[in-house]
């Protein structure tokens, strides 16, 4: 019996009209679809295919045993993670070995900070695995801003919210255009260090880009209300052009 393919499929930003043909194709074809969520919730992958799946799909929810409820520092954090990945990929490796394939529903691009990474780690050296590539959120985010994110020769920097307020000043200050992801409970902090950058009121605040409920505004007329996962600021690059 040949072994399955464990497919990583990008879904994009949020619209489903944004997947790619091959990606389309790979979901209504797929038996096997497994997609991440947190306890209690449908997830959000899961609900950007509603109405694609097959109607004898089998489905393997992945449930985070951990998410914010606690914090990255503390050694738990990892311990549960690790558990909970190592489950899953054996999980996945059994259907491989049935001969099945499996799509992994992934929001935004597998490769970009995304938690099919970790599975894919423990998994590319024992199947068969395919990455399918897709438009990332903050692509969709800086298109939502009706303007572009770089000119020229302007340097494009992605940070993470969850760096300590030095570090992201220090990268803040060095770039000409930026996206902050992972804000959440991180907001007040990129918000200082937007203002100590003297960048705080060129940024824009997008939450659910691409998606029905989408929000675009200007960091400075949000006040202290966002959403805290589907959020992404963009400050625009303002580069050499003709």
């Amino acid at each position: 019996m040949s072994v399955g393919t464990i497919y990583g499929l990008g879904l994009g930003p949020g619209d489903a009209d944004l997947m790619s043909v091959r990606a389309d194709r790979l979901l209504r074809n797929a038996r096997h679809v497994a997609f991440f969520r947190k306890k209690g919730r449908k997830g959000q992958a899961r609900q950007i295919v509603e109405g694609m799946l097959r109607d004898d799909v089998i489905e393997f929810p992945m449930e985070y045993p951990v998410t914010t409820e606690i914090p990255v520092t503390d050694p738990r954090y990892n311990e549960l993670l690790s558990a909970f990945y190592a489950e899953t990929t054996a999980h996945l490796r059994h259907l491989s070995a049935a001969g099945e394939d499996v799509v992994v529903l992934c929001e935004g691009d597998p490769f970009f900070y995304g938690s099919f990474m970790h599975l894919y780690s423990r998994l590319v050296d024992h199947v068969p695995v395919q990455i399918v590539p897709a438009i990332t959120g903050m692509s969709g985010a800086w298109t939502a801003t009706g303007a572009p994110i770089t000119w020229g020769d302007d340097v494009l920097t992605v940070l993470m919210g969850t760096l300590d307020q030095p570090r992201l000043e220090a990268h803040i200050k060095a770039t000409d255009a930026l996206v902050v992801m992972k804000i959440g409970r991180n907001f007040d902090k990129v918000v200082a260090a937007l203002k100590n950058a003297g960048k705080y009121d060129d940024a824009w605040l997008v939450e659910f880009a691409t998606m029905p409920n989408q929000t675009v505004n200007r960091l400075r007329d949000v006040g202290g209300k966002i959403t805290p996962y589907f959020s992404i600021i963009v400050v625009h690059g303002q580069g050499r052009r003709p």
